[in-house]
């Protein structure tokens, strides 16, 4: 189909997994490797997350992006430390794939003060401003606003910055993403919108709450739209390069509507709140899993001759020593300081003039 960014794939939807990539750019042969490798980085440290998570050592809950890695890894590529991103509750991927370090993550994660957040923020609060991590938010649709502001603020400055906010399809339902729009394309922001369209709004599927087409709610106001498969890193990868392009040059803001899949539930150890109760089958689950982005990605590496297996599973085997060390850097890290509550919920007291009192300037 032709969008505002180029022509792209044929349409897929959630329960129809693998659509066909679209024909254009692809990456070079050292972009691919790091596409690769950003991908691996998020599926391992997650499956660590996953894996203790089952055993009892995190001290709260996860919510994993596993099946969703190309999403974070293909838009990110494009971005540089000084542009800016805003996060989901399910954020780990999105903070990896923008330079975000794993091993403050994981003791934040494990509410360590060496974490990212002196282990005040946890799993869904990560954020590194000196990276542009404008931070995950708990709050669905909260991000939207956080991302325009940080693009208003770019425009002003004036030095070819560019704000992406990603989303789930649950927060296109949300109010913020109108009035966002709106501001974007009337500012002609250089904002990018991302929504991960997994097909469910935690543990409702997307067609009993969402009704037209998300991508429809940026048409409305003529901001330029691409729908990719949002499991093919390549497609992502193009669409999101266009986007960021546009964007740094002044041209507005875009929107990318990347349709994909959780594997995992909407967090972990929702058997409890679900008491047996189900809202998915194990074969929509699998047939997902057989289009598993970073394995198609693998083969398709491997089928072009752009690496072999051998150069592949050394950094499978790099990146499971990173997430090793970052699991223990966390593990051995000291639990973080109750104290940081008061200064971190409430500004000091100053002694300087009570309210109604005039200043020593007055």
């Amino acid at each position: 189909m032709t969008t505002g960014l180029g022509t792209m794939a044929g349409e897929s939807h959630p329960g129809d997994p693998g659509g066909q990539g679209s024909q254009g750019a692809t990456p070079s042969a050292v972009e691919a490797f790091r596409l690769y490798e950003t991908m691996v980085l998020i599926r391992r440290t997650e499956e660590r997350l996953r894996d203790d998570s089952a055993a009892g050592k995190l001290p709260g809950a996860v919510h994993l992006y596993i099946g969703e890695e190309a999403i974070a890894a293909g838009v990110c590529a494009h971005l540089q430390a000084t542009d800016y991103a805003t996060s989901t509750h399910r954020g780990h991927g999105h903070f990896l794939a923008k330079g975000g370090d794993v091993r403050t993550m994981m003791a934040e994660i494990w509410a360590k003060r060496e974490g990212i957040c002196q282990g005040m923020g946890g799993s869904m609060h990560v954020a590194d401003l000196s990276k542009g991590i404008l931070g995950a938010n708990g709050i669905v649709g909260a991000g939207l606003s956080i991302a325009t502001g940080a693009a208003f603020g770019a425009k002003l400055e004036g030095e070819g910055r560019v704000s992406v906010c990603f989303f789930g399809d649950g927060a296109s339902n949300q109010g913020a993403l109108m009035e966002t729009l709106n501001l974007a394309a009337l500012w002609q922001l250089p904002l990018v919108f991302v929504c991960e369209n997994n097909g469910f709004s935690e543990f409702t599927p997307a067609a009993q709450v969402t009704a037209g087409r998300i991508s429809d709610r940026a048409r409305a106001f003529a901001v330029p739209v691409a729908e990719v498969d949002g499991n093919d890193v390549t497609e992502v990868w193009r669409a999101a390069g266009e986007a960021v392009k546009r964007a740094r040059e002044g041209g507005g803001p875009s929107f990318i509507e990347a349709r994909t899949y959780r594997i995992q539930g909407h967090f972990e150890a929702e058997s409890f709140v679900l008491s047996g109760g189900r809202y998915r089958e194990d074969a929509e689950i699998e047939r997902w899993r057989q289009a598993d982005p970073i394995t198609r990605f693998r083969a398709r590496l491997i089928e072009t001759s752009t690496a072999t297996a051998a150069d592949l599973n050394r950094i499978d085997d790099g990146i499971g020593d990173r997430v090793a060390d970052a699991v223990a850097y966390a593990e051995a890290g000291q639990p973080a300081d109750p104290a940081l509550a008061l200064t971190l919920m409430f500004a000091p007291e100053t002694s300087g003039p009570q309210a109604g009192e005039p200043s020593k300037e007055a």
